[in-house]
């Protein structure tokens, strides 16, 4: 079949993002050690070049390239332009950590990239083969990322265990996904979708399938009971990787969920429905009871980034639009919040001195009041506590699980949620109302307080005005 160059019209940011990955790799050999920031520099521009082209190509009706492999659709022009400006706010809360422990090499910046171009791959997939592609490369850079400070133990014993655990998912889903191509003889979505219509549940074969699939699919999220390497990795790994970490992939995992269980498996929801509502009340469950035990507060953001995990299940499990639309919402609003808390870890530590605990958080108002009332923002958004717009994303799950008669479920998704409040409160207790531990000044430039700025007031103006966020999400499933 001749190759048309139409194709890559809709994958012009994956292009771009392709492209700035390799300049980076290329340009940091010339680079001497004091001008490696311009590493940073051609990622942000490469990033916001892509941001510009995914809005440049995005709009219209669905459309299938590449012999129905890649698909350009409203959730994939959303998704994109969501990670692409969380992996922006990554980079700039980045830099300055970096720069100031020796590590602002371009390698951070190349596999950082390769694990952005991973997860636009994953959103624009529309077979099997395309999304493990993507899964494989966004996985892969993490592996090297966790481990990135070489001198650091605890984030070499973290990425031998992701790299383990992240190995063993990537298995249990690839078996899956041979079950499934197996009983309906297509990687493509839209066939695979068409047999499960023409032969139900007759071939079992399908339903061991799912059962991989969702297993797979639960080890990407972090959900319980596969969330066994989230809180070793948050805590072992450098705190901007921690941050990258628990941001942008949780939308691309989102995109995973809904193009293999919707796009794909929408013919056998009752199947996986029980499924993922198993897999929701034990992460909310374990994700707020275990939060509050911690003293370390990677590893309380870990355990809450679990909880989270069980409140995007609930609205994937809905089965409607309207439930598909407010888990993209709840996504999208998380990955920001947590991309806002570890931006504001990463920006109070220092050369010798990371914030790993939750005492390292006391009296910040009297040292920074801007920061203190950022990460207050943060903390109430995940709580859930109005206006803030992590309200509204729980508002909104919860109402799409009522509208399908599981009010008991939602009754139980609010129960852990008042739970969940106690250990995001404590963190606004310590920065108001303890004393500092240190006088050490906070050292930031004016770009990075600008960017957490906008993170944090975007959080409150969602709050307030959700409507233009929500509208994108309900579009993408209309």
């Amino acid at each position: 079949m001749p190759f048309d160059a139409a194709n890559l019209l809709p994958i012009l940011p994956e292009i771009v993002v392709a492209i700035t990955a390799s300049l980076v790799l290329m340009v940091d050999l010339y680079l001497k050690d004091e001008h490696k920031g311009f590493n940073h520099t051609l990622a942000i521009i490469g990033l916001l070049v892509a941001i510009g082209f995914t809005g440049a190509v995005g709009g219209g009706a669905q459309e299938l390239f590449f012999d129905g492999n890649v698909v350009r659709d409203a959730m994939s022009d959303l998704l994109k332009g969501a990670v692409l400006i969380i992996s922006i706010f990554a980079f700039v809360y980045a830099q300055p950590w970096l720069k100031d422990r020796g590590l602002l090499l371009g390698e951070y910046y190349a596999l950082g990239l390769f694990a952005v171009l991973g997860m636009l791959v994953m959103i624009d997939a529309n077979s099997f083969l395309t999304l493990y592609l993507g899964l494989e490369l966004l996985a892969l850079c993490f592996y090297a990322l966790v481990a990135f400070d070489r001198d650091s133990p605890t984030g070499s014993e973290a990425a031998m265990k992701y790299f383990v655990l992240g190995a063993l998912g990537s298995g249990m889903l690839l078996y899956g996904v041979s079950m499934i191509y197996g009983a309906t003889g297509s990687i493509e979505f839209g066939p695979v979708a068409q047999a499960i219509a023409e032969q139900g549940t007759k071939d079992k074969v399908l339903i061991f399938g799912i059962a991989f699939l969702v297993i797979g699919i639960g080890f990407k999220f972090g959900a319980v009971p596969f969330h066994m390497w989230v809180p070793d990795v948050y805590e072992g790994a450098p705190t901007p990787v921690a941050l990258f970490l628990s941001s942008a992939p949780k939308i691309a995992a989102f995109a995973l969920a809904v193009r293999l269980l919707v796009d794909a498996m929408g013919g056998l929801q009752a199947d996986w429905q029980g499924m993922l509502a198993i897999l929701a009340v034990l992460s909310m469950g374990l994700g707020n009871l275990v939060a509050i035990a911690q003293t370390n507060i990677k590893r309380m953001m870990a355990y809450s980034a679990i909880s989270h995990v069980g409140f995007i299940f609930l609205g994937l499990l809905a089965g409607s639009s309207q439930g598909y639309a407010a888990a993209m919402f709840y996504a999208i609003v998380y990955a920001l919040t947590a991309a806002g808390a570890f931006g504001i870890m990463t920006i109070l530590s220092r050369k010798g001195f990371d914030v790993e605990n939750l005492e390292d958080l006391r009296g910040l108002n009297d040292r920074d009041g801007w920061y203190a009332a950022m990460m207050a923002i943060m903390m109430f958004s995940a709580a859930g506590v109005p206006p803030t717009v992590g309200f509204m994303a729980k508002l909104l799950v919860l109402e799409a699980v009522v509208r399908i008669d599981m009010v008991w479920l939602a009754l139980v998704a609010v129960f852990f949620s008042i739970i969940g409040a106690f250990y995001y409160l404590r963190v606004v207790k310590l920065m108001y109302f303890d004393r500092p531990t240190t006088d050490a000044p906070i050292l930031s430039s004016g770009g990075v307080r600008a960017v957490m700025s906008v993170n944090g007031l975007t959080i409150l103006f969602l709050g307030l005005f959700p409507a233009a966020l929500l509208s994108l999400c309900q579009g993408a499933f209309a």
